[in-house]
């Protein structure tokens, strides 16, 4: 729809219009003297005369420049390329470019996040017979996309490797806690220190007495809510109690520590889902068939970028202009 702006061409001609002038002239005859002619009315033509050109020449550039911009032009100049993920291994991708007879392809690194997307959004700039491979751990999307021309998707394939989490015990029950965390499996891996330190994310304060002032952690565990006055009156949600305070954010049960592994799973399965952001999964190889999707309109792209910057040109030399024709 976009390239109907360049039937706003005719516009062009209001410029003209406006810089053309009528002026009327009375056509006169020299004589010797006029006593013994006739009375008749004066015979008037009009002329025209062309007025400010340089303005109007400008104004004429400045309307088709806008044109030019609302219709967004995109010319396919992109061959053949290898669409590498950023961090992907240098070897592997020049051995899977040759297995796909694009040795002499350009390559066109992006961040792994937004490979996909952003070829979708420029696709228009790949020439009709291009070929595009994507190298790389690219996150699954959402949905599977569609693109006007063939692509090919190879991925490493290599397991995410799982988080350590240190964790703080100071309990009497410190084995009932120990045995809950080593069956945290996933994304995650509890490492379990003897004593908090710098790197403890969780510590479990299992005891009556208040930790020391200076010990601080983003999360803590108050089985015993007597060493914490701020859970007296914490609000609570699927049974547990939650408060902030200057050590950190606590959390309290009265059914801490967890009696069976389903309440073990839930507490370690609220924790990771609260604190932690979940590791997208990389999507499998593919290759996606060329559809008739239709293209993404108003791709970012170096011509559309130098007709705005003309634009803004323009548009401060025809005011430039203007206001010195009127002083």
């Amino acid at each position: 729809m976009n390239s109907l702006w360049w039937l706003a061409l005719p516009t062009l001609l209001l410029p003209i219009w406006w810089h053309r002038k009528k002026r009327v002239q009375v056509a006169a005859e020299p004589l010797a003297s006029a006593r013994f002619l006739p009375r008749t009315e004066p015979r008037q033509m009009r002329v025209w005369r062309w007025a400010d050109v340089i303005l109007m020449i400008v104004r004429c550039l400045l309307l088709a420049c806008l044109i030019a911009w609302l219709a967004d032009p995109v010319l396919p100049w992109r061959g053949n390329t290898v669409v590498v993920a950023e961090g992907t291994d240098a070897a592997w991708v020049e051995q899977q470019a040759a297995q796909a007879g694009l040795e002499d392809a350009a390559r066109l690194p992006l961040p792994a996040a937004e490979a996909l997307s952003w070829v979708r959004a420029h696709e228009r700039e790949w020439k009709p017979n291009a070929r595009l491979l994507v190298l790389g751990d690219i996150p699954m999307p959402a949905t599977l996309p569609q693109f006007r021309h063939a692509l090919e998707l190879r991925t490493l394939a290599k397991p995410a490797a799982p988080r350590e989490v240190h964790v703080a015990i100071v309990s009497e029950r410190a084995g009932e806690w120990r045995r809950m965390f080593a069956a945290l499996d996933g994304p995650l891996r509890a490492v379990v220190d003897a004593v908090p330190g710098a790197k403890t994310e969780l510590i479990v304060w299992d005891k009556p007495e208040a930790p020391p002032p200076s010990m601080r952690a983003p999360l803590w565990w108050a089985a015993n809510t007597a060493a914490f006055p701020e859970l007296a009156k914490a609000p609570g949600v699927d049974g547990i109690r939650y408060a902030g305070s200057a050590r950190g954010r606590l959390w309290t049960s009265g059914a801490w520590p967890p009696g069976d592994a389903a309440a073990a799973r839930r507490l370690l399965e609220t924790w990771r889902s609260l604190h932690y952001a979940p590791l997208p999964h990389a999507a499998p190889a593919h290759r996606f068939a060329a559809s008739n999707v239709p293209a993404t309109q108003h791709a970012d792209g170096a011509l559309r970028d130098f007709l705005m910057m003309a634009l803004v040109a323009l548009f401060a030399l025809e005011r430039t202009l203007t206001h010195a024709r009127r002083r």
